[in-house]
């Protein structure tokens, strides 16, 4: 009898242990997937940022503090 006990004791600890594994795995993969959308629109907002520096260069729109650089030095 003890046995018995023992062994159904010990499948249901496994089938925990598996339910969590699951579960958790889960968790992992949507985590990951968040942190790619993060990095991939955060890429985004940084391109953006540096074709806009780039365009205010080309056509000397870039300013310092608010007053029009000059690079006539």
């Amino acid at each position: 009898m003890k046995k018995l006990i023992l062994s159904v004791l010990v499948v249901a600890f496994a089938f925990t242990f598996q339910s969590c594994r699951e579960s958790t795995g889960e968790k992992t993969e949507e985590a990951v997937k968040a942190i790619g959308e993060d990095i991939e629109n955060n890429v985004e907002k940084a391109g953006e940022k540096i074709e806009e520096e780039v365009d205010e260069e080309i056509h000397d729109t870039d300013d310092i503090n608010g007053e029009e650089a000059n690079d006539d030095i």
